[in-house]
């Protein structure tokens, strides 16, 4: 035990994020959480409270113009760009990841019908059978109203599942449950032959590690920013449509922020140019200048994806190390990939009785969750969370298990 607390000492002292946890609003809990909810950033609620007090307060309906409401849904996309490997004018914030999902998926449907048109025609959905389930429902409704079969398959059997039927394909980048990162790179290129579109969900690795969208030339992407991108409770998710494909997006949602002339009232619509074509209706202003603020800590402390990727992956090797030396066998299995390559920012360890399991983990000041029938899972947030923590939090686990065991 001695030894596995002084590496933590030691990896804590070499760790060049470290002076970053300051940044963030933390007690004396280990969170290994923030794959559901971020940790708040410390300056968040000093600029929430000017956008209240005097953006809305004192200059109410001119802020519009004058506090750049109007402009934010794009101008946070851009500070988002970077961190999913996108150039800036790509990138739309606003609505929930759930309907940025059905948007995606319909566009990429159409898009595809377009394609095929005097041919046998594109009338099929693949999904991936171990999506989060919203995913699994939107894409059902999706090939309901599109006039498509829905085909759940496992990821690793896409391109053998894809063919000249298949109109787009919807998949996550990192699973949920067991933190398995997929192949965006091979799947993507798998789709693209196949003549079909590629519709990723980031949700579980944007802001935890690269993504390089335009580098392998994904066609369109959703994803959240209440977890590693720590925008808060409910903050508004993102819509990425490639530059080349924006001319033909076409939402099935067209609200009067995405038209051409939003002001002109026109009974018609006309859809406007670029990323605007993802908006729908009026955005939520306060979530939405509260993730901006929160996106500060990427911009002036300089941070980059790649670094965050490595200290992510000496986390979760520390944690699964720790694990084995203070867990007895038997008492976990972990379902996450060894490999780093097939591994996202989390570790999922089954175990019996992991619900009572996680409610005494938390009450002893290490907050993970739990995901049924049997799962433990925890996310490691390299922003903030440290070599110590990852050490306390294995042997809290061992101690606790020694008690129900």
């Amino acid at each position: 035990m001695s030894e596995l607390k002084s590496a933590a000492e030691e990896l804590d002292a070499a760790d060049g994020l470290a002076a970053l946890r300051g940044r963030f609003v933390l007690d004396d809990v280990v969170y290994l959480d923030g794959n559901s909810l971020g940790a708040l950033p410390a300056h968040v609620p000093g600029r929430v409270q000017d956008v209240v007090r005097r953006q809305w307060g004192e200059l109410r309906i001119r802020s519009w113009e004058e506090s750049g409401w109007w402009t934010a849904p794009e101008r946070i996309g851009d500070r988002i760009a970077p961190l999913v490997g996108a150039a800036a004018g790509q990138i739309v914030v606003g609505d929930s990841t759930s309907v940025n999902v059905f948007k995606a998926l319909v566009a990429a449907v159409r898009m595809a019908a377009e394609d095929g048109a005097g041919g046998p025609g594109r009338d099929e959905i693949l999904v991936d059978a171990t999506t989060f389930p919203t995913d699994g429902y939107i894409a059902e409704s999706a090939a309901r109203m599109t006039g498509c079969a829905l085909r759940p398959v496992a990821p690793a059997e896409v391109p053998s599942a894809l063919g000249e039927r298949t109109a787009a394909v919807l998949l996550n980048h990192v699973d949920y449950r067991t933190g398995r990162l997929h192949d965006l790179p091979g799947l993507t290129a798998a789709v693209h032959a196949a003549g079909a579109y590629a519709v990723w969900d980031l949700c579980h690795s944007a802001g935890a590690l690269p993504v390089w969208l335009d580098e392998h030339g994904v066609d369109l992407a959703v994803g959240c920013t209440y977890k590693y991108l720590n925008g808060g409770p409910g903050s508004p998710a993102y819509l990425y449509v490639r530059r080349d494909l924006q001319p033909r997006f076409d939402s099935p949602l067209p609200g009067w922020n995405s038209h051409a002339e939003p002001f002109g009232m026109r009974p018609g619509y006309e859809p406007a140019s670029g990323a605007p074509r993802g908006r729908v209706g009026t955005p939520d202003i306060l979530s939405l200048l509260a993730l901006e603020a929160a996106l500060d800590v990427w911009d002036e402390d300089a941070v980059s994806v790649e670094a965050v990727r490595a200290k992510s992956l000496a986390l979760t090797d520390f944690f699964l190390r720790c694990v084995a030396e203070y867990v007895p066998d038997g008492r976990v299995e972990s379902v996450t990939p060894v490999a780093h390559a097939e591994r996202g920012s989390q570790v999922a360890l089954r175990c019996d009785d992991a619900g009572d399991v996680m409610k005494r983990l938390i009450e002893r000041g290490v907050v993970g969750d739990f995901r049924a029938p049997d799962v433990l899972r925890f996310g490691f947030t390299p922003l903030y969370v440290g070599f110590a923590d990852v050490e306390r939090a294995a042997r809290v686990l061992a101690l606790t298990l020694g008690e129900a065991g």
